[in-house]
This record gives C-alpha cells, structure tokens and sequence, in this order.
C-alpha cells in the first residue's frame, strides 16, 4: 500500500468519526475551539477509560435517586468540570415512568444535585429541591430547549458574551458565570431503557481548558452510565412507595375514642423496600367500654406479605368486635392463618382493656413481650405467656391479666423497632426498657420510641401502639353489682333511670327500661342470675348485663298464642343493634341504642 493510499484512508476515517461526534450535537449550535485546543485536563485515552470505569463504583452505591444524583456531580468535579449539576424530571420523582422526548413542550424539573470547586462557590445554580419552571424571571435556555425538549446533548466550547444568556436561567447568574470565569458549557441527557429521566450539565472556569468533542462523547457515555444507575433507584424508590402506600391503606386511618384510655399508633416503614409489607396495629371500641388492641408481624416482606397482613387484621377485627376473649381470637386466627394458600407465619399480640377495674387482658402468639411503665418511673416487660406463632397449629393460648394504676401507659410494638444486626434480642429489649424507663411520658406518647439515633437506618417496618390510663371508671361509665335475690329487675331499672336523669338522657329512659328488664329477665331465667350492670355513655348509649350461664341468647320465633319468646325480638326492633358474648366466667349481652347530638 502506497503512501498517498493510507493518507486517504486515514483522512476518511478521522473525517467519519468527527462527523459522528458532531452528529451527536444539536444541529445549528455553533461550536468555538479555542488556540490550543486539547483534551480535558491531561486525560489519555487509558486514564479516560479507566475513570469511566471507576464511574461504576462511585455511582449507585445506594438504591436512593437523590443520592445518586449527587454521587454523578461529585464524581465529575474537579476531574472532568469545575462544576457540575443533575436535575431530575418532576414526573420521574413522582413515580411515573418517564417518557421518551416528544418536541413539544418543555418538561419541568427538579434540581437534584450541585457540585463546584471553591472558585466557582459565588454560582447562582437553581438550588437543590427547587424547581425548573420556566417563568418571569427564569427564561428558556438551552439546557431546556435541547436536552429536555430533543434528548440531545449541548457543547459550547467557547461561550461568547451573549451565550451567557442561554445557559443561565437568569441574568444574575449569568453575570456571575461570566465574573467567575465560566468559559466552557456542555450539557448531557440522563437517558435510560429509552425514558428520558433528566440532565447533567457541567461547565470550565479559569485555566481549565475548554471542552471538546471528545469531552462530550465521555460525557455521553457517563451519562448513560448514570441513567442507568438512577433509573434503579427510581423504580427501587416507585416499588417501595407502592408497598408502603399499600401497608398504609390496610391501616386503621385513626384510633377511636374509648373510655379510660388514650391510644396514639404510629407506623415506620423501613428504609429498604424489602422490609416492608408485614406489620400490622389496630385499635377497636367494644361494648361495655372496654378496650381491644392489636399489634401483629407477618413473617415475610413485600407485596405478599401486605397482602397477608390485610387479611389477617380483617379476620382478626372481626373477631374482636364480637368481643371475644383475647385467647380465643388467637386460637381463631391461627386457623385461619392455616387457610391462607400463602402458608405464611405470623406472630400476634392481643389486649384488651377494661376502665371499670382498670386492667388489660393480654395473649401472645409468639410476639415480642409488651412494655407497662408504672407512671412512678418503673419500667418492666410483661411475662405474657408466649404461644407458638399463628400458622403453625400449636394452640391453645394462655392468657395474662394485669391491674395498672392511673397514669400507666402500655406499649405493644413490633420488632422492627428493636431489631439491629449486632445485639441478642434480650439485649435489644433491655436497650427499649431503658429508654422508655428515661423518657418523657408526653414524648413517649408522641411516638418518641420510634426516633432513630443520627445516621441510623432502620432495617425493618415497626409499629408502635402507646395506650396512656386514666384511671378508673370516667363519667361517661357506671357499673353496678346486681342482687342475686329480691326485685333485680326493678333495682335494674331504677339504676338506669336515674343516672340517664342525671345525663340528661331521660328520652331514653322508656327503651332502657325496657332493654334493661329483658336483658335481667333472661340473666335470671337462663343464666343463674345477673352479675353487673353496665352503663355506657358515648356516640350510642349502651347497657349490659353479666351472668355466668354458658347459652347465648337468639332470637326465636314465637307463634301468636306463645307468652314468651319476643323480648329480643322487641329489643331488635328498638336497639341499634344489639349482642353477646361469652367471658371465662360466663356471658355477657349488650344493647345499644342512639344518642342525639
């Protein structure tokens, strides 16, 4: 091959690559190469690959898209720029999936990322977290005109003194590039699997030399390095939210109102998408005043395990509503935890609490002990008899009866908000201990046992129920022991009429009466005789009454000749609604009926 020949080649060949690079530009930008013109900052073509590779390293070391913006700023200054920033499309941190240019329009965005040498501190970048919206005082510059509108790249070698202008989004901070010495622009989009997720601009001040073609091909291919890093992060960060949005809707939306007790429940999502999903609380009124509460944790994480935890916390709602015994509800649950095709476990702690003798009822399913502070500065775990998890079909379960005093607050929690990778379990409960043990019962109320330490992240979802006693009964509840002999039915009713006088509920008092002498009538004939009376105040106005026969009462159908057999049927008629429920000593039924504003 002669001389002449290797000298075309050669020419064809230098002249298809830098057509190719050009190509990648914006059509009709101009480009300046200053004198001299050379490479960035003594990169080689070795040294250009190896800091691109070291690119993978440094960037996405965390699955957070805020984070990984400012990984991409920090890694280009001062190597490849004198500065640099990253803003993301405001529909890709809202959760969509991005779309691909369409030439119409510009797309808003968000500042994400900034990152200068010393000498270019005085910039006037649009601060992190705030918006690119194009307005009065923020006009269109080529930044927004090419890159968001056409996914191309920009590259102003040399800026002249009316190119300020297009790459600042306003005139101060294009006076302030142009006093700093800002003498090179180059722009890139953030493009990954075809969705345009936002822009990297970088820019030269001082002795820095400008950028080149070359500049822009490395950058091009940083960028599409980076894109892809943060699109990770994006549908890491749009499938985490799905799941928490999902464990969120399965929660109760507020605690109810229930006499002698304060309920505050707070949820933690963790900071992983995989360890959330599985936590559960709810919080039910029942008749008579009392009190149920529930914390559980399915064992598994993700959209299966929400999905479980929803079902269980039906099931388990259910179940507490019809006011039965906390054991009993576990036993129930287990079963139908066993039904659930999934075949997962769970792990469950029931309470229920009752303001006329001030004491809460507890069963465990295999769940972590609850936390009781005295309200004289003593803290201590209560040794709720532990049962194997609900699923495995290990039952019965025993229960724990505890007497707390006015003041007293209870946590039930899950273990998210112990758990760590380095500490034994005990030593993760005596670490909780102490610090509710040291905490302001106002803080601890708030939610303060949730609070991380600084740099903290926690490794999995946590649930936190605190329910604060106020003592015994309130004004809004009357219990009375009822004679075994003589009149009850009329001792019954004389009670009830005379407190609904006092509480200005004497409207009521021909129902009640009427409530009250079926539900005594049926204690006597059924039942051995009436236990206590019960008198609720509240949205409804409840009456119950106790006994200790085990048959709980139906309504039957009583033909025109029969004597008996319509008491419920007229309560029915009457009530709201009305119920039963058996105790370890007997049975209970209540009636409840509505109350005007």
């Amino acid at each position: 091959m002669n001389g002449g020949s290797r000298k075309r080649r050669l020419t064809q060949r230098l002249s298809a690559r830098t057509a190719a690079m050009q190509s990648s530009g914006v059509r009709g930008l101009r480009f300046r190469r200053g004198r001299g013109h050379q490479p960035s900052d003594g990169f080689t073509t070795r040294s250009r690959l190896a800091w691109l590779n070291s690119a993978s390293t440094r960037i996405g070391t965390t699955l957070d898209l805020e984070r990984t913006a400012q990984e991409l700023a920090e890694f280009t200054v001062p190597r490849f720029a004198d500065g640099a920033a990253v803003d993301v499309l405001e529909r890709v941190l809202q959760g969509e999936e991005g779309s691909r240019w369409t030439g119409v329009g510009i797309p808003e965005s968000r500042a994400m990322a900034v990152c200068a040498i010393d000498e270019l501190a005085l910039l006037e970048p649009t601060p992190v977290g705030d918006t690119n919206t194009i307005g009065e005082s923020v006009h269109e510059t080529l930044l927004h005109r090419y890159c968001l509108r056409q996914g191309k790249p920009v590259l102003l070698s040399r800026i002249a003194d009316e190119d300020y202008l297009r790459i600042a989004p306003t005139a101060s901070a294009a006076a302030k590039m142009r006093d700093a010495g800002v003498h090179s622009y180059l722009a890139v989009p953030l493009i990954a699997r075809g969705v345009l997720l936002g822009t990297a601009d970088f820019v030269r001040a001082g002795g820095t030399p400008p950028f080149s073609t070359t500049d822009l091909a490395l950058a091009e291919q940083l960028a599409s390095r980076a894109a892809v890093f943060m699109d990770n992060a994006r549908m890491y960060g749009r499938e985490r939210e799905h799941v928490v949005s999902l464990q969120r809707s399965l929660l109760p939306r507020a605690t109810p109102l229930t006499p002698g007790l304060r309920v505050r429940a707070e949820y933690a999502p963790a900071a992983a998408a995989r360890g959330v999903g599985g936590d559960w609380y709810d919080v039910m009124a029942l008749p008579g005043g009392r009190t149920a509460l529930m914390v559980g944790d399915v064992m598994g994480h993700g959209l299966p395990a929400a999905a479980t935890m929803g079902r269980l916390r039906a099931v388990g709602r259910t179940l507490m509503t019809l006011d039965m015994a906390p054991e009993r509800v576990l036993a129930r649950l287990d079963l139908a935890t066993r039904d659930l095709e999934d075949e997962q476990v769970a792990t469950c702690l029931c309470a229920v609490y009752d303001p006329a003798d001030s004491t809460y009822t507890f069963a465990s399913a295999g769940h972590l002990p609850p936390l009781l502070l005295d309200g004289r500065g003593g803290a201590d775990l209560l040794d709720v008899p532990v049962g194997a998890p609900l699923g495995a079909g290990v039952i019965p379960y025993d229960p724990l009866r505890v007497v707390v005093r006015e003041g007293a607050r209870l946590a039930l929690y899950t273990d998210g908000l112990v758990k760590n990778r380095t500490d034994d379990i005990d030593v993760q409960l005596e670490g909780l201990r102490g610090r509710a043990k040291s905490m302001e019962p106002e803080r601890m109320e708030g939610g303060g046992l949730l609070a991380e330490p600084p740099g903290a992240r926690r490794i999995d979802e946590a649930v936190l129920l605190v329910a604060g006693s106020t003592g015994g009964p309130d004004e809004d509840l009357r219990v009375w022991p009822l004679p075994r002999e003589g009149n009850v039915a009329s001792v019954a009713r004389g009670l009830v009429t005379g407190q609904l006088a006092d509480w200005g509920l004497a409207e009521l008092a021909d129902v009640s009466e009427l409530v009250v002498s079926e539900l005594v009538g049926n204690a006597l004939r059924y039942g051995n005789g009436p236990g206590q009376l019960r008198l609720l105040r509240g949205e409804r106005l409840t009456i119950e009454v106790s006994d200790t026969g085990p048959d709980l009462p139906q309504i039957q159908h009583a033909d025109v000749s029969d004597e008996g057999g319509r008491g419920l049927q007229l309560i029915n008629m009457l009530c709201r609604r009305w119920g039963s429920c058996r105790t370890v000593g007997g049975k209970v039924v209540w009636a409840e009926q509505n109350v005007a504003p």
